[in-house]
């Protein structure tokens, strides 16, 4: 499964096209007064403008699967990568054979870099923005978790992340390459103290050559 494209809010559309394209060099792809579009290796984000915002997300970058020491070095001058315990930056992940790094972004919202061990996108090339593959997770807040997934692999061919202990207030759904995280209101996005909040997002996902639009 792949996130084609995710939209979110903001409530400051310029300081957020100064992080994604000043600090980690994404190209911008259109730019209105109050929608920013970014690419993201092969996905979108879209940002919508909205004064009144006062929330966060969590989602997450895949990057390759070799190269999160590089990505450190890559982001010590631009954010400040959260620490998770004993001083600690990467978690590991190990039932998901995967390793990850936290950091914010302008506008609060939780962003990871993930490498998954068991997808085949070694890279040569030294780090860089144009390292950033995809959009691989994002989180929505829900009430039931586990029977939002069933309806969604229900509507739409979809599946539990076979990697995942899933349970009640904890779903994932998809695969390495794309996850939709669903969580229930007010649980801590790992590894702070943020708690989840159910905000407005529409997700166009890419599963076995169909093209899916879903709206949060």
């Amino acid at each position: 499964m792949k996130l084609q494209q995710i939209q979110i809010q903001t409530n400051n559309i310029r300081e957020t096209e100064t992080f994604y394209s000043d600090i980690l060099g994404l190209k911008i792809l259109e730019k209105k007064s109050d929608s920013l579009t970014i690419k993201a290796g092969n996905s979108v984000l879209k940002f919508i403008e909205n004064p009144e915002f006062d929330s966060t997300y969590h989602f997450a970058f895949n990057i390759p699967e070799n190269k999160l020491e590089e990505a450190i070095k890559w982001c010590e001058n631009k954010v400040n990568l959260i620490t998770i315990q004993d001083k600690r930056i990467i978690a590991n992940f190990e039932t998901w054979n995967s390793n990850a790094v936290y950091f914010h972004d302008n506008n609060g919202n939780l962003l990871e870099f993930i490498a998954r061990h068991d997808l085949d996108n070694f890279q040569i090339k030294e780090f860089s923005s144009k390292s950033i593959l995809s959009i691989s997770e994002i989180g929505i807040v829900d009430e039931n978790p586990m029977e939002l997934g069933e309806q969604l692999i229900e509507s739409y061919d979809l599946k539990f992340f076979e990697k995942n202990f899933n349970s009640e207030t904890f779903a994932a759904i998809g695969d390495d390459e794309g996850l939709l995280i669903i969580v229930k209101p007010n649980r801590n996005w790992y590894p702070t103290q943020m708690p989840s909040k159910s905000n407005k997002t529409e997700i166009i996902i890419e599963n076995k050559g169909t093209k899916i639009e879903l709206d949060f």
